[in-house]
């Protein structure tokens, strides 16, 4: 029997109190809990020592809180006027935390030390802004490492995906930057398991992005919608996943409520699926240990839907989706 640990991190706008957990069993979600109670938790990243390095708001103060992932005790807990970050990125090897800040326009590096506390050791301001009226200003909303070990920093707001070599102390030495067709809206980018091919996500867009990647540089090769033609309601991309084996991409769609199968094993990558989230408003979604299933979190209704894949041809099957998990945002396996 399979039994895996799931954390799940929310807005605590309306029934929330923080940072959920579950367990799935053989590919069926059971037994929420609360973890720990925190503002808005929207985004977490697990380190190796028990440590789970959370989103955190508390009144009109927004940062990361460092979490004892086993008795949900708060260790440390890093806060600033303003908003909270977006998004977090873990460096193991040089045990950096990088903390994107959509509404800011901002990057901050942390030290971790061997407890896994924090020590700010860098910060960076964007500047720019792009056609939509979602673009006035810098809007980070991914930061993390490429798999040549840059840092990678995609900006929604000035279309940008930014590319950065870090110092062992957590010091950017280095930029170079790739734009976007306008308007495109970039918000999440992952790396095929070769490290060869990057897969850039336009939430504004709702596209796909297909590029060369090498040391820092991208060059597109191909760009696909994630929604029908036909969809003229509005709609937000939000998560993006790929496969182990390099062969299938996951999107998610905030208002289509769907899930994009994309093959992209051939030399032209095609959608293969579109499949209902049996929800409003999917955002983040995560494969468990052997990628049988395939975890997505409603925000709107409060649910979690579970989807058997097949891995062959990459599509998914409804599993399970009356998995209570309120205003869910973040999934994440404990599998550190």
């Amino acid at each position: 029997m399979l039994n895996e640990k799931v954390f799940f991190g929310t807005y605590t706008r309306r029934i929330s109190e923080g940072l959920y957990q579950a367990d799935l069993i053989d590919g069926h979600l059971e037994n929420s809990k609360l973890v720990a109670k925190l503002g808005s938790p929207t985004y977490t990243t697990l380190a190796n020592n028990d440590v789970i390095y959370t989103v955190d708001k508390v009144d009109d103060q927004g940062g990361v809180a460092v979490v004892n992932a086993i008795t949900g005790k708060i260790k440390q807990t890093l806060l600033q006027p303003g908003a909270s970050p977006a998004y977090l990125g873990l460096d193991t090897k040089r045990q950096l935390l990088f903390s994107g800040n959509y509404h800011k326009g901002t990057l901050d590096i942390f030290k971790m030390d061997q407890n896994g506390m924090l020590t700010l050791s860098d910060h960076f301001q964007n500047e720019g802004s792009g056609p939509r009226p979602e673009q006035t200003s810098s809007h980070i909303h991914f930061t993390n490492l490429t798999p040549d070990q840059k840092l990678v920093v995609v900006d929604l707001g000035t279309d940008e995906v930014l590319f950065f070599d870090l110092s062992e102390q957590g010091k950017i030495t280095s930029e170079t930057r790739f734009q976007t067709e306008a308007g495109f809206g970039p918000r999440h980018i992952r790396f095929s398991p070769d490290g060869k091919t990057a897969y850039l996500l336009g939430e504004l867009s709702s596209k796909l992005m297909i590029l060369d990647y090498q040391d820092g540089k991208l060059a597109v090769k191909q760009t696909l919608a994630t929604i029908p033609s036909e969809w003229t309601e509005h709609n937000g991309a939000a998560a993006i996943r790929v496969s182990q084996d390099g062969r299938f991409v996951y999107v998610s769609n905030r208002g289509n409520n769907s899930v994009a199968v994309f093959n992209v094993a051939g030399e032209e990558a095609e959608l293969v699926q579109l499949i209902s989230t049996e929800g409003d408003f999917p955002r983040d979604m995560a494969f468990n240990s052997t990628e049988e299933y395939l975890i997505v979190a409603n925000q709107n209704t409060d649910n979690v839907s579970v989807f058997k894949r097949d891995n062959q041809t990459g599509e998914l099957t409804l599993s399970q989706k009356d998995f209570m998990i309120p205003e869910g945002v973040r999934v994440e396996f404990n599998s550190k």
